[in-house]
């Protein structure tokens, strides 16, 4: 383990040496800035005009059972990767020189993981019970975490080289065509204005199949060409380093994606019920994207700066305030006018969709914290740590999901996300602060207590305006000012940062 804090490195720290944290933040903020516009521009679109609307033209059980059948896919995907996009990030991070070799032979091991992926899938999918129509819609989706886990492996190559601007660019590349194919789908009169399920997965394969092209052949003009090869000694001897962190995200994946799989398979009307839980699912799942963004830059910035020894801790605190802090107004803006919000998207239980999305908008503030404790501690190694605590977040969340879903359905499930992802936010946090030698300051704890009392006044006020839509953009206003104003987030830092002064 290394120590990259002194025993006064405090985690909150606001002075640092000014010359390489400040070049490190200015990194972090401006390519943070052009991820938050590109997916500000893209994503809602995808949500609100795509998603959205495929779910309302296909009916809430057959979107129900795409979306179960999609998380499905998505757990078991961890037998694609093995780990290996989050330890080659931080992998190439700290050693650059390595990029050909391994991508060369992490190539070939990726399409020999893309079959076994496929075995196990199929073999499980036939135990618990899937057949005809699932089975064809599990194939695609199959074929989809494929190419988007090559993606993402080619995409850790660009980040871990510190190219953000590009790896921005394509990390909405799938996004655009999709939009692009689906919109031809669903406005024009292509297809006599019917729509099925299974168009919807046609055309995402269609849009991640030339994302993976596009950004293969991105790597290959860095790497130069390239001589696949399948050498069994490497294979076992990075399979072995990359394990952990396999092990990891499996556990991740299934406390915070077996939800909709267990209400599909537990209940007569599972269908339905994953199809109602996808209904809040959706806004919860895009601004969790958010904290992904934020993850996705942060890990290989931490891996470079534990590597070199640096003072980490004003970092930490830096990025956990710009994520957390919008959380907290996020979150608290969701609960007090949640079901507005779903009587807005006319969804066709909006009543139980407005209690489920605020629970699972609580818990957003453990998702937020997650990506930035849980990043930290992967770039400083800590995974066995980690899987330990995943292993208990996964425990948690199973059980309470087969207590709570026979008596409370949907709403069952949105607790036990929220009581999964707040415990394992706090053990994330607090490993961190014991492995990394991280000082907490109480004052700045102290600040977000008060905020997050402020932001809830601000929303009681703000319900005694008439109109609902002014009042929820009067809240979050009032919130930003109030966090600027206390300084939990320094504007005047900000832009001397960006300019680099």
């Amino acid at each position: 383990m290394y120590k990259v804090c002194s025993k006064n490195c405090y985690f909150w720290l606001t002075l640092i040496k000014p010359e390489k944290a400040t070049r490190l933040k200015r990194k972090f903020i401006t390519n943070l800035l052009l991820l938050l516009f590109l997916n500000v521009l893209i994503k809602p679109f995808w949500i609100f005009g795509i998603d959205l609307t495929v779910q309302n033209m296909v009916g809430d059980e057959s979107y129900g059972l795409y979306f179960s059948l999609l998380n499905f896919s998505m757990i078991l995907n961890i037998f694609l990767d093995l780990g290996i996009t989050s330890y080659n990030n931080k992998n190439i991070a700290q050693h650059r020189q390595l990029l050909k070799k391994h991508v060369s032979n992490i190539v070939g091991l990726k399409f020999l993981l893309a079959g076994i992926y496929a075995v196990i899938s199929i073999a499980i999918a036939l135990i618990i019970g899937y057949k005809d129509v699932q089975l064809h819609l599990l194939f695609f989706l199959i074929f989809n975490q494929f190419l988007i886990s090559f993606t993402f492996y080619l995409r850790s190559n660009i980040s871990g080289l510190h190219l953000f601007r590009t790896d921005s660019l394509l990390s909405v590349l799938d996004r655009t065509l999709m939009i692009a194919i689906c919109s031809v789908l669903l406005f024009t009169n292509i297809t006599g204005h019917a729509f099925r399920i299974e168009w919807f997965v046609y055309a995402q394969t269609a849009a991640y199949l030339i994302t993976s092209l596009i950004t293969f052949a991105v790597v290959l003009a860095r790497t130069g060409k390239l001589k696949l090869q399948f050498d069994r000694r490497f294979f076992m001897v990075f399979l072995k380093k990359s394990y952990p962190y396999a092990l990891l995200i499996l556990l991740m994946s299934f406390y915070n994606r077996i939800d909709s799989v267990m209400l599909e398979r537990l209940l007569p009307d599972g269908k339905e019920q994953a199809g109602i839980y996808a209904h809040a699912f959706r806004l919860f799942d895009a601004a969790s994207m958010f904290g992904v963004l934020f993850a996705g830059l942060l890990l290989p910035i931490f891996a470079r700066m534990i590597k070199q020894k640096e003072e980490i801790g004003s970092m930490v605190q830096f990025s956990f305030l710009l994520l957390f802090v919008p959380a907290i107004v996020l979150s608290m803006s969701s609960g007090f006018y949640d079901l507005e919000i779903m009587s807005l998207l006319r969804y066709s239980h909006p009543e139980l969709s407005a209690s489920i999305f605020r629970l699972l908008m609580i818990s957003f503030l453990g998702i937020a914290t997650t990506y930035i404790f849980g990043t930290l501690l992967t770039a400083n190694g800590s995974i066995r740590q980690l899987n330990w605590m995943a292993l208990a977040g996964m425990g948690i969340n199973v059980s309470l999901n087969l207590i709570l879903i026979p008596h409370m359905q949907a709403y069952g499930s949105a607790w036990a996300s929220l009581a999964t992802q707040l415990f394992t936010a706090l053990a994330q946090t607090i490993l961190a602060v014991i492995f990394l030698k991280l000082t907490i300051n109480y004052r700045v704890i102290g600040k977000l207590i008060l905020f997050a009392g402020f932001v809830f006044l601000a929303g009681t006020l703000s319900k005694q305006i008439s109109n609902w839509v002014l009042g929820y953009f009067v809240m979050i206003l009032v919130s930003a000012l109030f966090a600027f104003l206390i300084r939990l987030i320094n504007l005047k830092a900000l832009t001397l940062i960006i300019q680099n002064k």
